[in-house]
């Protein structure tokens, strides 16, 4: 790590790189010499006295920030989140938080039964400001703007030990201005997989994100349903919208579910262990109707998960394209506890094309119902991130695809937000499953021989 370089170290590891005979190697020590002069020029002339520990994570993160917008340098405490994230369990408020187009943190929806569900804190409210109970030395004030704040700096704020408190300022359509909510943390217990059954012979699965577990609450949540209904399911939705992704490997157990065989998902990338393909095992969870619910916040492994469905014709999907974000990410832990998260691989369908910054654009297209005039906030997707893999690089060989660009006329913000209670994509999805249960037995009603009663009785004499 540069970080732990001595001035003596860095050029006894520069001669040796120049006397070699490979000119790149002798680029990048120069390269190495160049940060090396910066690093020394700021120690010691700068006008107050650095940290240059600090300075060094800073160039590093810089230094990512030229990649994609999916690598990243995460410093210890990030690199703790992370890790906990995957695991399912924390201490915190209990809400799922996304980025706005303007730059601020909107709540993508409570968790029920946490603090902040019981706090009344409601899907879409804007996070204008926190205020944790001991700000960082370096904030000016108690609180601080989320505009512009990084995702990973708000979940550290907002996460604490059990019984602390912590202040948030939330503007919601029809505050004047933005309201403090004081929510003291909590021990979350994140549920990644719930479900219930709609109406007789219907079932409903909502998948939040994709955790260590993931898989195995999905067995769970499945044989308790079919328990319930005490038949074979007659159709089942899968709900994965706002889905934001997680582990590769749970979105492929998760596809593997219903899928008999075939291919679910492969990568390519430029090493070799990169290069892999995920196969569905045999068994499945039965041959009943499915339409997968996605929308713009559905990302990576639930993309993953609704493109094999799709491809292999297991599933309808129905709702909005998707957020686009087709590659895959591997995160290697460093000496001082921080990681590194860097994109290694891209993934493809197992039709063989890429949803890099294009997204998957669902079998039916369904809008969310909306209050007043106008059409929900076109949302942050893969293709509005600066510095992201565009199609053609993640598929040289594609036709161009067009996807519509839904919402781009819609009004600003705070115009046409859904309606509250009203969920008009899950209706239209039983609806569709209806259709398809009453359609297939039409078709076996037509294939079957048909011999009318008292046929007999019916026909004439002949003479």
């Amino acid at each position: 790590m540069l970080g732990f370089f001595s001035g003596g170290l860095l050029a006894a590891m520069l001669v040796f790189g120049l006397e070699g005979r490979d000119s790149h190697a002798a680029s990048r020590y120069e390269d190495l010499s160049l940060f090396s002069s910066v690093l020394r020029l700021v120690r010691e002339n700068y006008v107050e006295p650095v940290d240059e520990r600090k300075l060094i994570r800073g160039a590093v993160r810089g230094m990512l920030q030229e990649l994609d917008p999916h690598s990243s340098y995460l410093d210890p405490d990030a690199h703790k989140e992370m890790q906990i994230d995957t695991r399912g369990e924390f201490h915190g408020l209990g809400i799922e938080i996304s980025k706005r187009r303007d730059g601020f943190i909107e709540v993508v929806s409570p968790i029920d039964g946490t603090p902040a569900w019981r706090a009344g804190i409601r899907a879409q409210d804007q996070i204008v400001a926190i205020c944790p109970t001991e700000p960082p030395e370096e904030w000016d004030g108690p609180c601080h703007t989320t505009k512009g704040m990084d995702l990973h700096e708000a979940v550290s704020l907002m996460r604490g030990r059990k019984g602390t408190k912590i202040t948030i300022r939330i503007l919601r359509e029809g505050f004047e201005r933005p309201e403090p909510y004081t929510i003291v943390r909590d021990v979350v217990k994140v549920v990644s997989v719930e479900g219930r059954v709609l109406e007789p012979g219907y079932a409903y699965v909502r998948i939040r994100s994709f955790q260590e577990r993931t898989a195995d609450d999905l067995r769970r949540v499945l044989r308790r349903l079919h328990e319930e209904t005490d038949a074979p399911f007659a159709g089942l939705v899968l709900d994965m919208r706002d889905n934001p992704g997680g582990l590769l490997d749970q979105a492929v157990k998760v596809a593997d579910t219903w899928l008999g065989d075939g291919l679910v998902v492969y990568t390519k990338g430029r090493v070799e262990s990169q290069q892999q393909e995920f196969r569905a095992r045999p068994e499945d969870d039965g041959e009943y109707p499915m339409v997968v619910l996605v929308n713009a916040g559905s990302a990576s492994a639930s993309e993953i998960v609704a493109g094999a469905l799709q491809d292999q014709h297991r599933a309808l999907l129905l709702g909005l394209p998707t957020f686009g974000k087709g590659s895959v990410q591997t995160v290697y832990p460093l000496e001082d506890r921080s990681g590194l998260r860097l994109t290694t691989a891209l993934y493809y369908t197992p039709s063989g094309r890429s949803i890099q910054e294009v997204g998957i654009e669902p079998d039916i297209v369904v809008e969310p119902a909306v209050n007043g005039e106008g059409r929900v906030p076109r949302r942050l997707r893969e293709r509005d991130l600066e510095g992201h893999f565009t199609q053609e690089e993640a598929d040289p060989d594609a036709e161009p695809e067009q996807t519509p660009d839904r919402g781009e006329e819609a009004g600003e913000e705070g115009e046409g937000t859904p309606v509250e209670g009203a969920d008009v994509q899950l209706e239209r999805a039983v609806e569709v499953l209806k259709s398809w249960t009453y359609f297939e037995r039409l078709r076996r009603s037509r294939d079957a021989p048909v011999q009318a009663a008292g046929l007999e009785d019916a026909t004439p004499d002949t003479p």
